[in-house]
């Protein structure tokens, strides 16, 4: 069984025939290779890059983050902000390569929530009231990260504006109209934030040739590596131990007490009171229970370029072309664009793309797919020479249920995760790390900290045998 964004449950799936979907616990060698393609946003690479904050690692912290990404930053920036005046507790932060070297440095650079295409999905699967609550937190987010930008002064050129997802199949464009219209005539929240052009103004409206119908709605678009730096600046400025290339191989209970876990590491061990796994689509290494739950997946994004002004893009977009066939894009103000998916050239093959944890590769075909892409798609580009720049590529994490895990791990107190966001980090990570911090810091239990119902971490979610992830 999978997942349609518009239709809810559908019989066929790759899952169903292949047996890369079927459960099997095991995940792909070498999990952190060095020589990794360069995305654009790691072009201008900051001084914490390779920052050890010590010559050798501490014996004993109270909180150990693992991952220094969107997940990592952001939880131990909201940690120390709780703190206040008051004085820290011991905070170590161990990266396996360099500092945001993963996904958050490898994506599109868009703050882009769900508030309707998703939707349908998400009430089929928890409810209408559990999807009403992950549109909403979405668009909580996109204001969350601009209050944070304005707040710390962060120059990551932070752009709040409007995306907009265009339907070029007629077929699709039908049933994403029709499931609009739905939610329209129920009355949830969040299809207010949501504006609807039809099939007469559509094209007009979008700026991409051939829409027939086209949503759009609030979103943002940055620079994600500057805004992760300038985190973990400010964190390792109030004492936060980072320490990059100290890959973690293993996690285990200090026999000595039952007060620590024991964190291995080929720099030796570390000893911590907690632990929290930001490590998105690598967590079953270290944490063999999810590896059958969160699932690393490789995506595609690239940079295309103009050789003279570029013609003005006033939104972020989505082009979709059929249910599963859909690329993402932003606007930059140096004129490029930043474009991710090429879906085509990835999924018929599932070794291409599903479990795959490889950065250093780029699926050649794809990188066909940015050449002449927004002659193609975009009207006022035909004569602009855009080409491609760059492409590279970029691990992400997907659960089998297709909602993030976040809290306590089930049977091992003391151990936190946030991860497995499905693609859609970037509008749920920071106010789920600032929920998380106060889970870490207070003890809080998760239905108090605000977050959606279906993000938490249980162990019949971890026993759940399902697997929707299609693509």
């Amino acid at each position: 069984m999978t997942l349609d964004s518009t239709q809810g449950v559908k019989d066929a799936s790759p899952q169903d025939s292949n047996p890369l979907f079927q459960a099997t616990g095991s995940l792909p060698p070498n999990p952190f290779p060095t020589n990794q393609t360069t995305p654009f946003w790691r072009t201008e690479l900051h001084e914490l890059n390779d920052h050890r904050s010590t010559t050798e690692l501490p014996e004993l912290c109270d909180v150990l983050i693992v991952g220094s990404g969107y997940s990592g930053a952001s939880l131990a920036y909201h940690l120390v902000q709780s703190y206040g005046d008051e004085p820290l507790p011991s905070i170590v932060m161990l990266e396996a390569r360099q500092a945001c070297s993963g996904a958050t440095s490898r994506n599109g650079g868009h703050v882009k929530p769900s508030p309707y295409f998703t939707f349908p999905q998400m009430a089929e699967l928890y409810g209408v009231d559990a999807a009403v609550e992950l549109a909403e937190f979405e668009l909580l987010n996109v204001l969350a990260v601009k209050d944070l930008v304005e707040k710390e002064q962060i120059a990551c050129d932070y752009q709040l504006t409007r995306a907009c997802d265009a339907m070029l199949v007629q077929s699709h464009a039908d049933q994403v109209t029709a499931a609009y219209k739905k939610m329209q005539a129920s009355g949830v929240s969040c299809i207010r934030q949501v504006q609807y052009t039809g099939p007469r103004d559509a094209e007009q409206i979008s700026g991409v040739k051939g829409a027939l119908c086209c949503f759009t709605f609030p979103a943002a678009h940055l620079w994600p590596y500057k805004l992760v730096m300038h985190l973990l600046s400010l964190v390792v400025a109030k004492g936060v131990n980072l320490q990059t290339t100290t890959p973690v191989t293993s996690v285990s209970k200090d026999p000595e007490s039952e007060q620590f876990w024991v964190v291995e590491t080929p720099r030796g061990k570390i000893k911590a009171k907690k632990i929290v796994y930001a490590t998105n689509g690598y967590t079953g290494y270290i944490a063999p229970q999810y590896s059958e739950k969160i699932i690393p997946i490789r995506g595609i994004c690239s940079r295309i370029v103009c050789p003279g002004p570029a013609p003005h893009l006033p939104n972020t977009y989505s082009v979709r072309i059929g249910h599963k066939a859909s690329d993402y894009l932003i606007p930059r103000a140096d004129g490029s664009i930043v474009v991710g998916g090429a879906k085509p050239y990835l999924l018929h093959d599932p070794e291409l793309w599903y479990n795959v944890v490889d950065d250093t590769k780029i699926v050649e075909p794809a990188r066909e797919h940015f050449e002449g892409y927004m002659q193609k798609h975009f009207r006022g580009w035909e004569n602009s020479g855009a080409y491609t720049d760059r492409v590279w590529s970029g691990i992400q994490a997907y659960t089998t249920d297709l909602v993030p895990h976040v809290g306590e791990v089930p049977e091992k107190p003391g151990q936190f995760i946030m991860g497995g966001f499905n693609g859609h980090g970037m509008p749920n990570i920071l106010l789920t790390a600032k929920a998380l911090a106060s889970m870490v810091k207070e003890g809080k239990p998760f239905e108090e900290v605000g977050l959606p119902r279906v993000f938490k971490t249980t162990k019949e979610r971890l026993e759940d045998e399902r697997n929707l992830i299609s693509r």
